[in-house]
C-alpha cells in the first residue's frame, strides 16, 4: 500500500470554484466512508478547510487509486469530475508526506506561517479515527505532521511570516494600518459562533473596539462566545448575543462586520448591506467604479451611437471611436466591475463606429467579457500602453469595514462595489497575500520539513521490513526449539544443567548469525529504494507470506489499543 493524496486549494483553483466545492462535516463523513469501501484504498482521512479540500488514502494502485479519489471528490463536493480536474492535483508517496508537512507548518496557506491549520489538521485526523478509516499509515502521517507543525512553530520565527487569516483581513481593512489605531472604540458585528469566528471576536477585543455582538443561528452558542468576552481577565469587552434575524438592524450600528458561518447561501446581500449604510448615512448608496467615478449600473441602450452612455472613459485614449480601436489599450488599468458594465452595454446596444465593419458589437461583448474574467482573476488588465491619465474623485473613507471569512462566501461580492464600503474577502485576501515578502524563517521551516520527510519515510520503510524480521526470528526459534526436542530423546540421560546450557549454546549461535543481517536489512530498508528487501528475506529464508501478514496484523492491533484517545 502506499501513500496518495488528491485535493484542490487556493493555489490551484479560483475561489469561484473552492466556494462550490465545499464539503460539510456529513459530506465528509460520507466521503470517508466511500474511500474506505473502495477497492483501491486501505485507509482515508479528509483534511477540508476554508481554502482546500484534500482526500488522502493509502493505496495499492496509483492509477487506479487517483481516479477513484478524483471521482469521490466531484461526487460529494457537488461539482462535476470534468469541471473539477483541471484544478485539482496529485501528491504520490514522499510528495505526499511532503505536502502535509508543509501544509502543517502554514507553507501553503494563504497566509503564510497561519498556525490554525494544525487545529484543522487535528480535527480531521479525530474524525477519521471515529470512523476507524485512519489506519497505521495515516495515524503516523498526521500525528507527525502535528509534531513538525508545532515543531516549525518553535524553533523558527514563521509567525512572524504571516498571521492568521483574521488578523491579516484586519489589517487589509486598516488598509495596512495599525490595526489597533483603526479598531479603536468601533462597534463590531461578528456573524458566526465558531473557531474562525471566536478567534475573529477575540482579536477585535484585543484589538480594543468597544463592542462586539455576536450572531448565529444557534442563539446559545452565540451567548456562550458573548460571555467568554465578557468575562476575559486581559481583553474583557462589552459583548452581546443576538439571533439570526436581528443582524439586518445590527448593520446599520456596527462600524466592523466579520462573517463566517457555513451557510451554502448568501448571509449578507449587497441590498442589505446597500440599505445599512443609507441608514447610517442618510444618503443613498452608488455602485462605484474603483475611484475613478462613481457610476449607477447602466441600463441596456437600444440604438446607441457613438460614445453615447458608455460607462467607460474611451475619451483617454485619444483617437478613440469605440472599444475595438485600441484593443487593451483603451481598457488599461480597468477593473472587472467596470468591464463587464461596457460589455452589457456594447452586447444590449448598437454601436455606430469605424470598426464596426470589421468587428460586430457581439465579438466585442465576447472579447470584453474574457477581459472581465481576467480582471476579476489578476485583479486589473494590465496596462500594455500608457493611457492619458483619468481624474480621480477622492473618496471619503468607508462607513462600514466587512471581512468575509467563509468559503462559500457569506456576503455577496457585488458589496465591493457599493460606495462607503470596503469588504475583504478570501479572493481579495489570496490577492493581497501573494507578493506578501517571505522572511527567511521560511527557508528553515522548509529545511525543517525535508529533515522530517526524511525521517518519516526512513522510519515508514523500516518498519516495513520489521514484520519479516519478526517472522525470520520466529522461524529460527521454532527450528531451535524443534532441535532441542530431538537432542531430548536421543539424550534422555542428560540433566536439567546440562540441558539449559545446551539451549543456550544453540539460541546464541542462531542469534549471532541472525544479528548482522536483519541490523543491516533494517538499515538498508530505511534507505530510499529499500523495500526490496523484505521481499529479498522472505525468498531466502522461504518465510510464509501468512505469517508476515499475521505480524502485521498483530502490530497494527498493538498500535491501535495503545493509541490515545
Amino acid at each position: 500500500m502506499s501513500l496518495l493524496v488528491v485535493g484542490l486549494s487556493h493555489r490551484s483553483a479560483p475561489v469561484s470554484v473552492l466556494e462550490r466545492a465545499t464539503l460539510s462535516v456529513d459530506a465528509q463523513i460520507k466521503l470517508l466512508q466511500d474511500t474506505v469501501a473502495a477497492e483501491p484504498a486501505g485507509e482515508g482521512a479528509v483534511l477540508a478547510t476554508c481554502n482546500r479540500i484534500e482526500l488522502y488514502a493509502d493505496v495499492d494502485k496509483f492509477h487506479a487509486g487517483v481516479a477513484e479519489l478524483s471521482t469521490l471528490l466531484a461526487q460529494h463536493s457537488g461539482v462535476g469530475l470534468e469541471e473539477l480536474t483541471p484544478y485539482l492535483y496529485v501528491h504520490y508517496e514522499d510528495r505526499a508526506v511532503h505536502h502535509l508537512f508543509s501544509v502543517a507548518c502554514g507553507l501553503d496557506s494563504m497566509v503564510v506561517g497561519e498556525g490554525q491549520i494544525l487545529g484543522q489538521i487535528k480535527d480531521s485526523l479525530a474524525r477519521a479515527q471515529e470512523l476507524h478509516s485512519a489506519g497505521k499509515l495515516l495515524n503516523d502521517l498526521f500525528q507527525q505532521s502535528l509534531r513538525v507543525g508545532k515543531r516549525a512553530h518553535s524553533e523558527t520565527g514563521i509567525d512572524r511570516a504571516g498571521q492568521s487569516l483574521v488578523t491579516f483581513g484586519l489589517q487589509q481593512l486598516a488598509a495596512g494600518g495599525d490595526v489597533r489605531e483603526w479598531a479603536g472604540g468601533r462597534r463590531a458585528l461578528v456573524i458566526g459562533a465558531g473557531s474562525m469566528s471566536s478567534l475573529a471576536a477575540a482579536t477585535l477585543a484585543r484589538a480594543g473596539v468597544r463592542e462586539v455582538v455576536v450572531a448565529n443561528r444557534t442563539f446559545e452558542r452565540a451567548e456562550r462566545l458573548a460571555q467568554i468576552l465578557t468575562g476575559a481577565d486581559d481583553n474583557a469587552v462589552a459583548a452581546r448575543a443576538v439571533r439570526m434575524d436581528a443582524v439586518p438592524d445590527e448593520l446599520t450600528r456596527a462600524d466592523v462586520v466579520v462573517s463566517c458561518t457555513g451557510a451554502t447561501g448568501l448571509v449578507l446581500t449587497a441590498e442589505s448591506v446597500a440599505q445599512a449604510v443609507e441608514g447610517r448615512t442618510g444618503e443613498p448608496v452608488d455602485v462605484r467604479d474603483s475611484g475613478r467615478t462613481a457610476v449607477k449600473a447602466p441600463q441596456a441602450p437600444t440604438g446607441v451611437t457613438a460614445e453615447e452612455n458608455c460607462p467607460l472613459d474611451l475619451a483617454a485614449v485619444q483617437g478613440a471611436t469605440g472599444f475595438s480601436v485600441h484593443g487593451e489599450a483603451a481598457v488599461a488599468g480597468m477593473d472587472a466591475a467596470t468591464l463587464e458594465q461596457h460589455a452589457a452595454w456594447v452586447d444590449n446596444g448598437t454601436v455606430d463606429r469605424r470598426e464596426a465593419a470589421r468587428r460586430s458589437p457581439e465579438a466585442d461583448a465576447e472579447v470584453i467579457a474574457a477581459l472581465a474574467a481576467t480582471a476579476a482573476t489578476v485583479g486589473r488588465i494590465p496596462e500594455r500602453r500608457k493611457p492619458e491619465p483619468v481624474a480621480v474623485i477622492p473618496r471619503p473613507a468607508p462607513a462600514m469595514y466587512l471581512l468575509d471569512l467563509a468559503m462559500p462566501r457569506d456576503i455577496d461580492a457585488a458589496v465591493h462595489r457599493l460606495a462607503g464600503v470596503r469588504l475583504v474577502d478570501i479572493e481579495s485576501l489570496a490577492e493581497a497575500s501573494a507578493d506578501a515578502p517571505m522572511a527567511s524563517d521560511v527557508d528553515q521551516v522548509r529545511r525543517i520539513v525535508s529533515d522530517e520527510v526524511a525521517a518519516f519515510g526512513a522510519a515508514q520503510r523500516a518498519a516495513h521490513i520489521t514484520p519479516t524480521v519478526v517472522a525470520l526470528r520466529t522461524m529460527a526459534a521454532d527450528v531451535v526449539a524443534g532441535e532441542i526436542a530431538r537432542l531430548d530423546g536421543r539424550l534422555p540421560d542428560l540433566d536439567e544443567r546440562q540441558r539449559g546450557e545446551i539451549r543456550q549454546a544453540v539460541h546464541r549461535v542462531v542469534d549471532k548469525l541472525l544479528h548482522a543481517p536483519t541490523v543491516r536489512v533494517k538499515q538498508l530498508a530505511a534507505e530510499p529504494g529499500g523495500a526490496g528487501y523484505a521481499d529479498a528475506l522472505r525468498t531466502l529464508f522461504d518465510l510464509d507470506p501468512e505469517t508476515v501478514a499475521a505480524v502485521s496484523r498483530a502490530e497494527d492491533s498493538t498500535d491501535k489499543k495503545d493509541r490515545p484517545a
